[in-house]
């Protein structure tokens, strides 16, 4: 058998087509992947909930969630970074007062400082995941890893500068991610590698949004999707086809794995 390698995959737009469904093509190459002996892991800005059936179906055991916030190697939890609580308090209470609703994130839930909002509907609607449970203070008594304010992007600079403890990384027209500084994909991958002993030329990621750059930037063999931003594109060592075009099998085979 070849050296083990690990494939380290977004989801939304690289795993999951534009109708967040996984395409035939990319479920047989995972699969042969794993016939191969390598490791197939997940990093995304999803948390372990959203994700659940994916795993399942793959037979992923290894993820990297919350734009790296919270780190899963073969079942086992080897890192976390979750959010200042005094910091989220306040800046949900600047978000209120400006009208942009905040979502608070855990590993198993995430839960809506407002009861509706069309921006938390819209952007929810587009991952395909249901209006998350009204609970304005949940972020007081758990542990959160990442949040969503809803604002457009000419309202996220006040909240930047406002808050350096935070970054802030755009996935929707409606919506930035919020994280502690300096948190990525690309760290958490780190922290997975320290687990799993494996070395730089054998590690893989596949991504195409604006939270994969510091992920694609860092991994020796990196993989920009067709139907990625430029931003990715200018960073990763090959660009494969667009999802729906069968982008992951033929960026494997790209690459040499399959």
């Amino acid at each position: 058998m070849r050296q083990q390698s690990i494939i380290f995959f977004d989801i939304d737009g690289t795993l999951l087509d534009h109708n967040k469904e996984l395409p035939s093509s990319t479920i047989e190459a995972i699969h042969e992947l794993k016939r191969k002996g390598h490791i197939v892991a997940i990093a995304t800005g999803r948390g372990p909930f959203m994700y659940k059936e994916i795993r399942e179906k793959l037979g992923i055991d290894s993820y990297v969630s919350y734009n790296g916030q919270y780190v899963v190697v073969e079942g086992e939890v080897v890192y976390s970074n979750p959010l200042s609580k005094s910091s989220l308090q306040k800046l949900t209470k600047d978000a209120t007062r400006n009208n942009n609703p905040v979502v608070f994130m855990d590993p198993d839930v995430m839960r809506a400082n407002v009861t509706e909002h069309p921006h938390i509907t819209e952007g929810m609607e587009s991952l395909k995941v249901g209006y998350p449970t009204y609970d304005p203070l949940y972020y007081e008594d758990n542990v959160i890893y990442q949040s969503l304010l809803f604002c457009v992007e000419e309202e996220e600079k006040a909240y930047m500068d406002a808050f350096p403890e935070f970054d802030f990384v755009r996935w929707h027209p409606l919506s930035t991610d919020v994280l502690p500084k300096d948190g990525s994909k690309a760290k958490g991958i780190e922290k997975a590698l320290e687990k799993l002993q494996i070395p730089a030329e054998r590690v893989y990621a596949f991504g195409d949004g604006l939270n994969d750059v510091a992920m694609l930037s860092m991994v020796k063999n990196s993989v920009a999707m067709g139907n990625g931003v430029d931003e990715v594109k200018a960073c990763a060592k090959y660009v494969t086809k667009p999802v729906d075009e069968d982008g992951i099998y033929h960026g494997l085979k790209m690459v040499g794995l399959l």
